[in-house]
């Protein structure tokens, strides 16, 4: 059965049936308090509890830590992206975990920032430390998965495109959302990867809406493996998963593509950035994103965060 953690500020909580109840533990981390799974399990009886709604939720996951994320994920995206599925490969990039905000938390544009956009994404957090060149086989998943949240890799597009760069266009502060639970699972619970749907709402217009199983083109299991055939990962880290398509960017009809090809580069960005300008699509200065993830029956839920934009 699925265990809900939840933060604030000074304490750990497990949500329950009748509220929340405080973990009792010295863990400051998110990896420290995987380690401490007894202290998890015994807030799971307590019956003092209060209402979560009291609660001030941060992100469930701590800072600092390493933030990576699956490039081009799911099939729809990356045909919304103008490429073929079948010749995408598993691939990562980096975000700085100085981007992770709460779940509740306002999403801050900085100032030079002109397309903003949204990604709702499951990620994994690991369980375990996992060194560099470690083999993890297909039923091993369980025991390095900590367990899975909902985030949002928000993106600044205008940054990532015209300068290829995924790091600075994607780490501003406030730019991972992150919770509003880490939601631990059991092996069977967490076999039912695929069964979970992704949403995400602008102002309660629904952008965002897929079946992990019917478009995810790498599996968790997949990545794991490869990221560890180079990448130390530490109890704590957190890996997102990839977004289907919905995103405010999409790419440009097939001529318009030729047509921009032969244009020299600062050309080029010109002429697209002023079509994206009139893309209503991104996100405005007090826009509404809710993103949750689920399985249809409602057994497994990530929760729900609900974060409001501002410019700077």
């Amino acid at each position: 059965m699925t265990i809900s953690v939840l933060r604030t500020a000074d304490a750990w909580w497990v949500h329950t049936p009748n509220g929340a109840a405080k973990i009792v533990t010295d863990a400051t981390t998110t990896g420290d308090l995987l380690t401490d799974r007894a202290a998890i399990e015994a807030a799971t009886n307590d019956t003092e509890t209060v209402p979560v709604d009291t609660l001030a939720l941060i992100s469930p996951v701590t800072a600092p830590c390493r933030v990576v994320a699956q490039m081009t994920n799911f099939a729809s995206h990356v045909k919304d992206s103008g490429m073929d599925p079948d010749t995408i490969p598993l691939t990562f990039f980096r975000k700085s975990s100085a981007s992770i905000t709460g779940p509740f938390a306002n999403i801050v544009k900085p100032g030079h920032v002109k397309l903003l956009d949204y990604e709702v994404e499951i990620g994994l957090v690991i369980g375990t430390d996992i060194p560099a060149g470690t083999r993890i086989d297909d039923n091993d998943l369980a025991h390095y998965v900590g367990g899975l949240v909902v985030t949002n890799d928000v993106s600044a597009r205008d940054i990532q495109l015209s300068q290829t760069q995924f790091y600075e266009a994607k780490s501003y502060p406030t730019f991972t959302p992150v919770g509003p639970a880490l939601v631990l699972l059991t092996p069977s619970e967490l076999e039912r990867f695929g069964d979970l749907r992704l949403q995400l709402r602008v102002n309660g217009q629904l952008r965002q809406n897929m079946l992990v199983g019917d478009d995810m083109i790498y599996t968790p299991r997949q990545a794991l493996q490869a990221l560890t055939r180079f990448q130390d990962l530490s109890a704590g880290d957190l890996l997102l998963t990839g977004t289907p398509v919905g995103t405010a960017l999409s790419a440009p009809p097939k001529p318009i593509q030729i047509i921009a090809s032969l244009l020299p580069p600062a050309v080029k960005w010109k002429a697209f950035f002023k079509r994206q300008a009139g893309n209503p699509r991104y996100l405005h200065d007090g826009d509404v994103i809710e993103a949750t993830a689920a399985l249809d029956d409602g057994s497994i839920k990530l929760g729900t965060q609900t974060n409001t934009v501002r410019y700077a």
